[in-house]
């Protein structure tokens, strides 16, 4: 989250708010946001907002005004679009200008007293916006509103190198699934009862650019003679008769007509959402890390191309926000840049532990006192054998005394005592 329902969601969301409001004044934007300023001011503007798979435009429409036209300078009170991606936890939200939220990266203020503030909110800021932006040219069409271009996109394209990954990982690829996340993926192949790690081919092929439901034809019985179903019997892989490339436009649908349940920025009940979902974090349901590091929720058989070496995560609770999931090329190669430089600190992290400096000086001192009393053990210790070995020595080289000798040394002894 959020996914192409989430970006839907929020853009009715600012045109049902921000309808009848009239915006001033310039785009402010946060200290610490690395993202682009916003070069637009006007005296008075509206916002309205739509979505496209995982992107969500702004539209700043000057007013025309009554009165005489006043110079301005070149560039201001012309139109802007501006698109926003959300990343993991981006949304939008109006409030007073007292109630700002912490996270606030992005600001349009009303002419109106009290003040009202339109923000682009996003916690973990890896969310984006993009001035005189336009649809990123990577993704695909969007599976809900774009229906026919993205059929037609995906059945014109099977013979892309793409397809022969697995169907759970080529679900999140933007160029031909532009909208789908991870727990969209998970309820659809659970709904079809396709296994999660087969090749996206195998499931695809057979399936037609026009839906054969819409144009009235027995999906049943085509679907059951198509290739599809064949080479996923030779490859001993069951599979529901189903259309996938539908499913992948009605089951975002059905989070969207929740009527908001699932994008609710003012309450945050996801209660509804959560009843909503059958596989993605339910009980009873495997999860294991797909070739990407994304968990792949699902029942059953995982499929022959499973990573062999994956371990199942433990979901403590459930998520509420994960990554946006966006496999379009770039964003594969920088997510895997990062990835490697985390580990390498991580492993780094745990290989040199430092000893603070406190305890560095108590234990030399410590280690120096031991060896001092260690060393005048030894010193005694010799002393006293040098002694005991003198005293031998002279015992054994010695005659037998003579009576000079005798009376020497009991004159000495008498005296010691």
């Amino acid at each position: 989250m959020p996914e192409g329902p989430e970006l839907h969601l929020a853009s009715l969301y600012v045109n049902k708010m921000c309808q009848g409001v009239v915006f001033t004044g310039p785009v402010r934007k946060s200290e610490v946001s690395k993202s682009p300023d916003v070069p637009f001011t006007c005296e008075a503007y509206r916002i309205t907002a739509a979505s496209r798979g995982k992107e969500v435009k702004l539209m700043l429409t000057p007013m025309k005004s009554d009165g005489p036209k006043e110079r301005v300078k070149a560039g201001q009170e012309q139109p802007m679009e501006i698109v926003f991606r959300f990343g993991m936890s981006g949304y939008f939200r109006l409030t007073t200008e007292d109630e700002l939220p912490k996270h606030a990266h992005l600001r349009f203020y009303s002419n109106e007293t009290p003040c009202r503030v339109l923000s682009f909110v996003d916690a973990r800021r890896f969310g984006s916006w993009h001035p005189n932006g336009a649809w990123q040219p990577d993704r695909g069409p969007c599976i809900m509103f774009e229906y026919k271009s993205f059929r037609e996109n995906v059945v014109s394209h099977l013979s892309d190198r793409a397809f022969d990954r697995p169907i759970c990982e080529v679900l999140l690829n933007q160029k031909y699934f532009n909208g789908i996340g991870n727990y969209l993926r998970a309820e659809i192949l659970f709904r079809l009862n396709i296994p999660p790690f087969v090749s996206a081919r195998t499931v695809l092929e057979g399936l037609e650019s026009e839906d054969l439901c819409e144009s009235g034809k027995s999906v049943k019985n085509e679907i059951a003679d198509s290739k599809t179903s064949d080479r996923a019997k030779n490859k001993g892989v069951k599979v529901e008769m189903g259309d996938l490339l539908r499913l992948c436009h009605t089951v975002p649908l059905e989070v969207v007509n929740l009527g908001g349940k699932g994008y609710d920025p003012e309450k945050a009940d996801y209660s509804d959402f959560e009843a909503w979902l059958q596989c993605y974090y339910v009980d009873g349901m495997k999860s294991i890390r797909d070739h990407n590091g994304r968990t792949m929720w699902f029942k059953g058989d995982p499929g022959p191309m499973a990573p062999k070496d994956s371990k199942s995560p433990r979901a403590k609770k459930r998520a509420k926000k994960e990554d946006d999931h966006d496999y379009t090329d770039n964003k594969k190669l920088a997510r895997s840049r990062s990835e490697s430089t985390t580990k390498k600190r991580v492993v780094k992290q745990e290989t040199v532990t430092k000893t603070p400096k406190k305890e560095k000086d108590g234990g030399w001192k410590e280690a120096r006192s031991k060896k001092k009393l260690t060393e005048n053990s030894r010193e005694v210790n010799t002393l006293q054998h040098e002694k005991r070995s003198t005293a031998r020595r002279r015992a054994g080289s010695s005659a037998a005394p003579t009576a000079g000798s005798l009376r020497r040394s009991s004159r000495v002894t008498r005296q010691n005592e």
